[in-house]
């Protein structure tokens, strides 16, 4: 019997499609469509929704050589795969396409017109606020349903009780359950993208069937970060079960599309379930993060070299967000992980924006950020330069929190008076002066991200002539 997942045909004289795409290049990532069990010794098998990377494009462009998550490498059909692209931050892309926020009766009328049974959106109430209205065409004229807070969850007849928005129209998209009708069109906002839509279509979607949670590694004020096991991998899950977060780290997930670096944490994948709770699957760090590595260690474990290494890893990730235009925003050793062979990456990417945005600075980290940044909310690389400056801070005294014992009401003025934190103990002159160097109140004289790369690179060589 032919398997379900079956792809379009896979016989070495058989041409899937005549027009073949130009090839891709060696190291793209790819997922599979569908499972193939392999005709010869050379095929590498592979299951629907697999990842696997391109290694080289054979003589024949319907069959590329590639390997899998674990290693393994062989012949795959080109036609059985779909290449995985940066998802586009192009319009909004939002988990509730239908929600279209403060709008009056009169508009919600105007948008659900011409009238189609079925045809639905909702509203903030303008009679209630924080109350919400979900808007339903059927049979030509729009009905206006309340939905009221109570008991702490959302509620339009007192009978059903759902946790989010999300939870109550995909109920009512199943039934109509005393509706005039069931939800079956949502009117998308304009300028607005389903976040589902875009996750599948450009190859990062991930079947919730394939994903085991095993225990809660961390907990944050958005939900919980989880061990888990996806076909076989280990990794790293933070679970979202609040509608309003999770649309916030959407965001975060669909710039980690974008971003691919040995030295950032890798996204694997998004989840994103009708219910409104929202995984973002990455790769596994054994070693957890680098303050608490520094921490728990300490200068009997963690030589120089070592450290070295750590600020090096760090800078290529810096480097090469540098170049692509990106800013973190909340670089410090929290936010930086360490690999099960010792590797540090920079992980959390919730604040990254594109270049030279702002944001509310209430939430900032005032030890980790620069005073451009806190006074005028004026991020770039830049203002990450000088971040870096405090993480580098951070390696050479094992962990210490920066600028010990000053309240920490001081020391923004201190650090605008030209106020520096001394050497840690041990750590290389020409490694602290790199430091002070990040930290020039003139964000135009702070070293690059590259130029300090070349330096560590060259400390590094010095060291390891001196050995």
């Amino acid at each position: 019997a032919p398997h379900h997942d079956r792809g379009p045909g896979t016989s070495r004289e058989y041409s899937p499609n005549a027009n073949i795409q130009v090839p891709w290049p060696q190291g793209t990532e790819c997922i599979a469509r569908y499972t193939f069990k392999g005709t010869s010794e050379q095929d590498l098998p592979f299951n629907k929704g697999d990842v696997l990377t391109i290694i080289v494009v054979t003589k024949d462009p319907n069959w590329y050589k590639a390997k899998n998550t674990a290693g393994r490498e062989g012949t795959i059909p080109a036609n059985y795969v779909q290449k995985r692209e940066g998802v586009k931050s192009g319009g909004k892309l939002s988990l509730m396409p239908w929600f279209h926020g403060k709008i009056t009766r009169d508009q919600a009328e105007r948008l659900l017109n011409p009238p189609e049974t079925g045809l639905f959106l909702v509203r903030e109430s303008t009679n209630f606020p924080g109350d919400y209205t979900l808007c339903v065409s059927c049979e030509g004229k729009v009905e206006h349903y309340r939905i009221i807070y109570a008991k702490g969850k959302l509620t339009i007849d007192e009978e059903g009780y759902f946790e989010n928005l999300m939870q109550l129209v995909e109920h009512y998209s199943k039934d109509a359950d005393g509706l005039c009708t069931r939800l079956i069109k949502p009117k998308v906002e304009e300028g607005t993208v389903a976040a589902q839509d875009e996750f599948s279509r450009s190859g990062w979607s991930l079947n919730r069937k394939d994903l085991k949670l095993d225990q809660v590694i961390g907990k944050g004020e958005f939900g919980d970060v989880m061990v888990g096991d996806y076909r076989g991998t280990k990794v790293a899950v933070k679970c979202i079960k609040n509608d309003a977060t999770a649309q916030a780290f959407i965001a975060e997930a669909s710039v980690m599309t974008q971003l691919r670096h040995d030295n950032l944490v890798q996204l694997l994948g998004v989840i994103v379930e009708e219910n409104g709770s929202l995984y973002i699957v990455t790769e596994f760090m054994a070693k957890g993060c680098l303050v608490d590595y520094l921490r728990s260690r300490g200068r009997t474990v963690i030589d120089g070299d070592a450290l070295l290494h750590f600020a090096l890893n760090v800078c290529e990730a810096m480097a090469y967000l540098e170049a692509n235009n990106f800013v973190h925003r909340d670089l410090a050793a929290r936010n930086v992980l360490v690999s099960d062979d010792s590797i540090a990456k920079v992980s959390d990417f919730g604040l990254t924006k594109e270049a030279s945005s702002t944001q509310d600075a209430a939430k900032l980290p005032v030890k980790w950020t620069s005073p451009e940044a806190l006074r005028e909310k004026r991020f770039s690389t830049k203002s990450d330069v000088w971040s870096y400056g405090i993480l580098l801070w951070e390696l050479y005294s094992f962990g210490r929190v920066p600028y010990p014992k000053i309240p920490l009401k001081e020391v923004v003025p201190r650090v605008e008076n030209g106020y520096k934190m001394g050497c840690p103990d041990g750590c290389p002159d020409v490694v602290y002066n790199l430091m002070t160097e990040c930290w020039n109140l003139d964000p135009g004289v702070r070293p690059s991200f590259h130029k300090l790369k070349e330096r560590l690179q060259d400390i590094s060589q010095g060291i390891g002539k001196r050995h």
